[in-house]
């Protein structure tokens, strides 16, 4: 809140001059391509209107050219004052409203492992059982499809499995005692 009222007040403070920077704050935030362009076309024009007031030849610089140059330059002040406030307040109630996106698509629940590999213990932990359940005579409804797990993380999680299998089925070696003409020993006996 402080950051809008702040970039909304930098044109008005200017008068004018410094509302390409709460243009390119909005650009930024928004980052739609109009913005953009309104960014451009607020730059050329604040360049314009001091380009007119240096222009004019009075020594006063009360001329038609300085005038029209000042006039320029607080109207666009003012103008992107207003754009940055109705755009910004849009832009943060649009997110605000807007649900959230996920990034993946939700995973059904529990994982059942493909059926091509015998149960084996996972993880030190014991194989679980299945359990066998007699047909029921009533018709049980149809459950609707899921999202389905695609065939790349399946895959992953099998060999993930088969590597953890394969860890678990090394077997550690042992581990000698102090050896006399190990490196480091400078050919010593032990110690007496």
């Amino acid at each position: 809140m402080a950051l809008r009222v702040l970039f909304a007040l930098l044109p008005v403070l200017s008068c004018g001059f410094l509302g390409w920077g709460t243009m390119l704050r909005l650009a930024v935030v928004t980052r739609k391509p109009r913005d953009w362009w309104l960014l451009a076309v607020n730059c050329v024009l604040t360049v314009a209107w001091i380009a007119l007031i240096g222009a004019d030849p009075t020594p006063e610089t009360d001329g038609w050219q300085g005038n029209t140059g000042a006039f320029g330059v607080i109207i666009t002040g003012f103008l992107t004052c207003v754009y940055f406030l109705v755009a910004d307040i849009q832009h943060h109630a649009a997110r605000a409203s807007a649900p959230t996106a996920s990034w993946y698509p939700a995973q059904p629940a529990p994982y059942v492992p493909p059926q091509q590999h015998p149960q084996r213990p996972a993880y030190g932990y014991p194989p679980v059982q299945q359990q066998h359940q007699t047909p029921t005579p009533t018709p049980t409804p149809t459950p609707t499809p899921g999202p389905t797990t695609p065939p790349r993380i399946g895959q992953v999680r099998a060999e993930l499995d088969e590597l953890s299998e394969l860890l678990r089925k090394q077997t550690p070696h042992p581990h000698p005692g102090p050896n006399p003409q190990a490196p480091g020993n400078d050919g010593e006996g032990p110690a007496r």
